[in-house]
């Protein structure tokens, strides 16, 4: 039977999770939890940036082009179809160790007249020469509110249940 090298295109399957077993990630629709997100039972929710964290249907990659972890196309290499591989990702090298230095606190007075941000709203704000960052409103008050900029799974080992369907 063939095995997956370098360069192959393959069709995975995988399911993303957390240490304490939270799914953060998955493509069978069975992992999706569509209740949480605000999506149709079948997992469809026709937003395309809807937050589900759950895009159901086999992903189609090309292994080492860097489309999902690098230790995870290191996996992939030798596998063959129908195999299944766990993949533990260290938070530094997923999306990097929380650094309490990306969560700052500002001013009501400071933030745009328009914007009354509440705890949860993910936001992308901008400075005076246009750079963007992504934060999530963390805290907030009648005076202040406080922005957390890491991304939301910084910190976190996640474990990947990885299947190869196919090599394409």
């Amino acid at each position: 039977m063939a095995q997956a090298k370098q360069g192959d295109k393959v069709k995975i399957d995988y399911t993303g999770t957390l240490e304490d077993g939270t799914v953060f990630d998955s493509t069978l629709e069975s992992e999706c939890d569509t209740e949480d997100c605000g999506c149709e039972e079948d997992g469809d929710c026709g937003d395309d940036d809807c937050g589900c964290g759950c895009e159901t249907g086999p992903m189609v990659l090309t292994i080492g082009a860097g489309e999902l972890f690098p230790l995870i196309d290191e996996a992939l290499v030798g596998m063959a179809p129908g195999d299944k591989k766990t993949v533990v990702i260290p938070a530094a090298d997923a999306f990097g160790d929380y650094d309490k230095e990306r969560v700052f606190t500002v001013p009501r007075g400071d933030l745009p007249d328009d914007l009354d941000p509440v705890v949860g709203d993910e936001l992308v704000l901008a400075n005076e020469d246009e750079e963007e960052l992504g934060v999530s409103v963390i805290e907030a008050n009648a005076e202040s509110v406080t922005f957390d900029a890491n991304h939301p799974l910084a910190g976190e080992n996640l474990t990947f249940e990885v299947s190869l369907l196919e090599i394409l």
